[in-house]
């Protein structure tokens, strides 16, 4: 995010159930992400803002133009906590520097978040 020519906006949410201890979200994760420049590290209590994007796996991201269209749905690691090269990476890469990619998604790999029975952000887009 810091070699973007402009400066991106991004959130970073952590769902906090409401069944944990108060210190529950002052993990190295946080303090990674809080890391990032141009991020805000929220706490998610109860999931609220994950039902809100239809995010049911941990790891989702999601990317917005300025006037709120959904550019991306997907994640940004090829396997489960694994750091490096991705094809949800290099999609965001090239909708960012080029306003194109070959997809605008890419496959989720984290937890369960829980069930919904709502439709993904993406099928909102089409509707």
């Amino acid at each position: 995010m810091a070699r973007r020519p402009q400066p991106l906006v991004a959130y970073v949410l952590f769902l906090r159930p409401h069944d944990v201890s108060p210190d529950w979200d002052g993990t190295d994760l946080w303090a990674s992400a809080a890391a990032i420049p141009g991020t805000t590290v929220l706490r998610d209590d109860e999931g609220v803002e994950a039902e809100r994007f239809h995010a049911l796996t941990s790891g989702l991201t999601l990317v917005y133009d300025p006037r709120g269209r959904l550019l991306f749905q997907g994640g940004l690691t090829s396997s489960r906590g694994h750091e490096g090269d991705s094809f949800g990476r290099r999609r965001i890469i090239s909708l960012l520097t080029t306003g194109t990619a070959d997809r605008t998604d890419s496959p989720v790999f984290g937890c369960a978040l829980g069930h919904s029975d709502r439709p993904r952000a993406a099928d909102l887009e089409d509707q």
